[in-house]
């Protein structure tokens, strides 16, 4: 019988995080369960850095970005003594199951976890979107938010400068953001790891752009699939108008999380309590067409990258003309 739970964040932080924290202490206790907060990731599992939570400890937190329980790499969760050390502790703590939030390398510490005999359940946190068998992962919606207010103020600046901006869009390997936010800003072109382009090519696009009277442009590229900085250098003298790089890095991370963000984190955060208490883990929760969904972690750890749904593809393509 569930009577002791414990809830931690790892990898990189996103908004949302808090308000699944709040919803997992709060709906834990509302079942009587005791819940515990593992300070700083995995590292915390190490260092037996934890609290007691209480419906205090999550008071006043649904506004604020990141997490209050903070977030560390742990390079020794992927040895066997580091994942034995591990969960060693959560057994001396008397935890009957543990909920893991973050992304895919969070998630294949908590099949770990859960291989080594311990109820896990996970919780998908990643401002990438890259994460399989969920339409959205916690913090995407508040990251594109905050890419958008940013490219908004810039299209401001360009058009009245003849410019172009070449903006850098986190997402490591994945260009979800950078396409969403290129439909979504109206940019002009979009570079993502997914699909090549030709320099050439969009070049004199711009071009054609500049001797139609439209002279300024704004250029998304996904981290994963070059700098900015070196496309800019490449493109500035062939195009016929100044060009700037905006590299926008962990600002898109931090923030108030949406209205999205922090209701899509209480459903997380309800229905990973749940499955505990239900005795269904060993999975990840997530969520597809508006239903919580649940899928073995193995099965997701194992998957790759979520794949771009190709209408982002065709709209982001179609609308820059």
């Amino acid at each position: 019988m569930m009577k002791r739970i414990a809830v931690l964040t790892s990898g990189g932080d996103c908004s949302g995080m808090n308000a699944t924290l709040r919803a997992v202490v709060r709906t834990g206790m509302a079942s009587g369960l005791e819940v515990i907060g593992i300070k700083k990731g995995f590292q915390g599992l190490i260092d037996r850095l934890y609290e007691t939570m209480t419906t205090r400890s999550v008071s006043n937190m649904l506004q604020r970005g990141g997490t209050v329980l903070q977030s560390a790499r742990c390079k020794e969760m992927r040895t066997e003594a580091g994942l034995r050390l591990a969960c060693d502790n959560l057994r001396g703590l008397g935890i009957d199951g543990l909920i893991v939030i973050g992304g895919d390398g969070s998630l294949n510490g908590a099949n770990a976890i859960h291989n080594q005999g311990i109820p896990v359940v996970g919780v998908p946190a990643s401002i990438d979107n890259d994460i399989p068998f969920t339409d959205v992962s916690l913090g995407v919606d508040t990251a594109l938010n905050n890419i958008i207010h940013v490219v908004d103020n810039l299209k401001d600046t360009a058009s009245s400068h003849d410019r172009a901006f070449v903006v850098e869009i986190m997402g490591r390997n994945c260009g979800y953001l950078a396409t969403v936010a290129t439909i979504a800003a109206g940019a002009e072109f979009c570079i993502i790891p997914e699909e090549p382009y030709d320099l050439d090519e969009l070049c004199e696009s711009l071009r054609r752009r500049y001797r139609e009277g439209r002279t300024n442009s704004i250029l998304m590229v996904a981290e994963g699939a070059g700098k900015a900085e070196d496309i800019a250098a490449k493109i500035k003298d062939r195009i016929g108008f100044e060009t700037r790089v905006i590299v926008l890095g962990h600002y898109q991370r931090g923030g108030s999380p949406s209205v999205y963000d922090r209701v899509l984190g209480a459903r997380f955060g309800q229905a990973a309590v749940n499955c505990l208490l239900n005795n269904e883990t060993g999975i990840m929760v997530g969520i597809q067409c508006s239903q919580i969904t649940k899928t073995d972690l193995q099965t997701v750890t194992s998957a790759g990258i979520r794949p771009i749904n190709p209408i982002y593809h065709d709209l982001a393509n179609q609308l820059s003309l």
